[in-house]
């Protein structure tokens, strides 16, 4: 059977594109393997690939930060990344390592079942609302048409780290997600559209969002 175990020992092991021949450590992710949220960032930076885990280093202790403002542990959620493997010189994955790498990211989902999906920065939110910019929708969460997951979108907290100006943005978005969750607990949003739509999702990177079905605003 399929776990998230399974996946990490895979991650680990893995040579599908050309990020295996320099990285030191593989990123599985890590975190509640029930987490209502799952947070999604671009790609493991120097930090994590030395420690093997995502988001360890400066923006990762300010997200860590950023949620116990909202009252959340970091290990009651589950983070994680589109490429497993740092990318040369913390540059941008290109399209084919995403397309290797999101057979993980997708049985990750399907395994962790999360409330909320938050992506992290522009990279990781254009996997999953293709046609915006980030600028455009963070902290407005949606609904995707084709599966009826909630994907958040926020600022990478790295953003905070070289423009301080961004920091009471992030906060202002992560008490957002506060209202978000609370809405889903309450009752008043569901987080699934229908069940039956959401048994698996494709293992097919998305490119560009349907313009006949746009992403639904929550509030």
């Amino acid at each position: 059977m399929d776990s998230l175990h399974v996946i990490a020992s895979e991650v680990r092991s893995c040579t599908k594109c050309r990020l295996c021949e320099t990285r030191t450590n593989a990123v599985p992710g890590v975190g509640d393997p029930e987490a209502k949220i799952l947070f999604i960032g671009e790609g493991p930076g120097k930090d994590e690939d030395l420690q093997g885990e995502p988001f360890v280093g400066r923006a990762g202790k300010l997200l860590t930060t950023l949620l116990n403002k909202i009252g959340i542990e970091r290990k009651d959620v589950f983070i994680t990344n589109v490429v497993k493997c740092r990318p040369p010189n913390n540059r941008d994955p290109e399209d084919d390592e995403i397309a290797a790498c999101w057979p993980y990211l997708d049985r990750q989902i399907h395994l962790i079942d999360p409330r909320v999906i938050v992506t992290l920065g522009r990279h990781s939110m254009k996997r999953f609302l293709p046609g915006y910019t980030i600028s455009s929708v963070h902290g407005e969460p949606k609904r995707r048409q084709s599966d009826g997951r909630i994907i958040f979108p926020l600022y990478h907290p790295a953003m905070a780290l070289y423009k301080p100006a961004m920091l009471d943005v992030l906060e202002k978005d992560m008490f957002k997600l506060k209202t978000m969750l609370a809405k889903i607990e309450e009752g008043t949003v569901s987080y699934k559209k229908d069940d039956s739509a959401i048994a698996h999702f494709s293992t097919e990177v998305p490119q560009k969002e349907e313009s006949v079905n746009p992403p639904q605003t929550l509030f």
